[in-house]
């Protein structure tokens, strides 16, 4: 049974079954100080200060529209995410976090995570977040030594990147953060001595992520002509069977793709994503899952800030999508998120949706071939050796 923690007396409290999805709020603030190079997220550098009591007020409307198709839930689970969310004044989390309360039943001890980069941490901000409801802080560290950090163009160094977690670890009662590896020349050796760092600063959990080049971004330009290389595909599988050799060795194994936690730490509002279940996505270039009499709709809002709060001003949402799934649509996407998780696919939730079952052939071809394992009669799961083609294995099955 998962764990989570009282916002309020930092006290454990159960959750509902380890398998249960639960229903999620993402908030998503779209501004940065600075656009990284390897960044292809709807983030956006504004000179000028952005106006918060309008992006607030648009929060709410857009929230109250999808309330309007959720109808009444129960969150388990709400994510700060961007962008920047850490360039929030406290005020503007505080008043997203309390429409939400209005909205929706919002229990004590439930998950709210905000993301933070180093370069924007203040003890300050950071008290008025935590007094604000969030418990759980993601920072985005990417890097423990100057030299990446720099070429990855991250705006903090290393020792901004330690006194933000130490700030962390005092203030919230949950804290995480991302490193990125597969790095231009970085060699087994040198990311496990990275991650074993990162092992002792970490309070329960890594989200640990191979550099991958975007179509769109500056870097895709420069290793198009041949300014970046990066590691070849014989290395990247050796840097992540080492991140997964060293993680699980030392408590915190790997429960998905590129996330590790201690028992009971797992991100709660990620499980959500990951195990299929209901989301309400809300701010510019948001998707949202939301289940209404009986359909499954998926939502998706106007990327531009801009144009997102003026539409929102003007139709009372920024919604540009909100397309029905068909059944076997849900199946797909349920096998694409399960298989990135430790813990599998339900099968007999999938075969409710696609109305068929797994062909013999192809589960048993993937099966000798050491991709994917049955757990009992009930659920299937990717080995080690899958997740290293899980696409490849995803797109096999869901034939």
């Amino acid at each position: 049974m998962l764990e989570t923690l009282d916002p309020k007396t930092a006290r454990i409290i159960p959750l509902t079954e380890a398998t249960e999805p639960g229903f999620g709020v993402y908030v998503h603030w779209p501004f940065c100080a600075a656009k990284c190079p390897y960044c292809d997220f709807n983030s956006h550098v504004r000179h000028q200060q952005v106006d918060q009591a309008r992006f607030v007020a648009a929060f709410k409307a857009e929230m109250a529209a999808a309330r309007a198709l959720s109808g009444p839930r129960t969150v388990t689970s709400i994510f700060l995410g961007g962008g920047t969310p850490s360039l929030m004044e406290p005020a503007t989390v505080d008043a997203v976090l309390s429409q939400i309360g209005q909205l929706w039943h919002m229990p004590d001890g439930i998950e709210i995570t905000m993301e933070a980069n180093p370069s924007s941490v203040e003890a300050t901000r950071f008290r008025g977040y935590r007094a604000a409801g969030v418990n759980r802080v993601s920072l985005g560290v990417q890097a423990l030594n100057n030299r990446d950090l720099k070429w990855l163009g991250r705006l903090h160094d290393v020792e901004d990147a330690l006194k933000a977690i130490r700030l962390a670890r005092e203030i919230f009662p949950r804290m995480s953060f991302d490193l990125i590896y597969a790095r231009p020349g970085q060699t087994v050796e040198a990311w496990a001595d990275e991650l074993r760092q990162a092992v002792d600063l970490a309070v329960d959990h890594l989200s640990l992520y191979q550099l991958t080049i975007e179509e769109g971004t500056p870097f895709f330009g420069l290793h198009k002509a041949g300014k970046i290389t990066v590691p070849d595909d014989d290395m990247s599988a050796e840097l992540y069977e080492a991140t997964q050799a060293i993680t699980a060795e030392i408590g915190m194994p790997a429960y998905e793709v590129s996330n590790h936690a201690a028992p009971g730490a797992e991100s709660r509002h990620n499980l959500t994503y990951w195990r299929y279940g209901d989301y309400a996505g809300i701010g510019p270039g948001a998707h949202g899952r939301l289940t209404s009499g009986g359909e499954k709709f998926a939502t998706a809002t106007e990327r531009h800030p801009e144009t997102w709060l003026a539409k929102v001003e003007t139709e009372g949402c920024g919604f540009v999508d909100c397309e029905s799934l068909a059944r076997e649509e849900q199946a797909d996407e349920l096998l694409l998120m399960g298989l990135r998780l430790r813990e599998g696919v339900d099968l007999a939730r999938w075969q409710a949706l696609s109305g068929r079952d797994l062909d013999p052939a192809r589960e048993d071809f993937l099966i000798e071939q050491g991709f994917i394992e049955r757990l009992g009669n009930s659920r299937l799961r990717c080995t080690p050796k899958g997740m290293l083609v899980l696409d490849a294995v995803v797109a096999d099955l869901a034939c």
